[in-house]
């Protein structure tokens, strides 16, 4: 995947991340949010490039697997908190 900029990152990893947490219904904050589009975006890319396949690049494809990969993460989050 194409790097998009840090700014970028910060702001495209909190939107996926907020409407992750809105989907899954988890209350963290704006900085938890933005950690969670960032980490779940580089999740999700290792993961699918492990069944060859690859997203579109730039800030859309960063958003698409940001939000992936936060929803992967906050359901393992809570799968280790039972």
């Amino acid at each position: 995947m194409e790097g998009i900029g840090w700014i970028s990152a910060i702001i495209v990893g909190g939107l996926a991340g907020w409407l992750a947490g809105k989907l899954m219904e988890a209350r963290y904050g704006i900085l938890l949010n933005i950690v969670l589009g960032i980490v779940g975006s580089v999740v999700a890319t290792a993961i699918l490039a492990q069944f060859h396949i690859e997203v579109a690049g730039g800030r859309l494809g960063y958003f698409v697997t940001g939000f992936i990969g936060a929803c992967l993460l906050i359901f393992l989050a809570r799968l280790v908190r039972r």
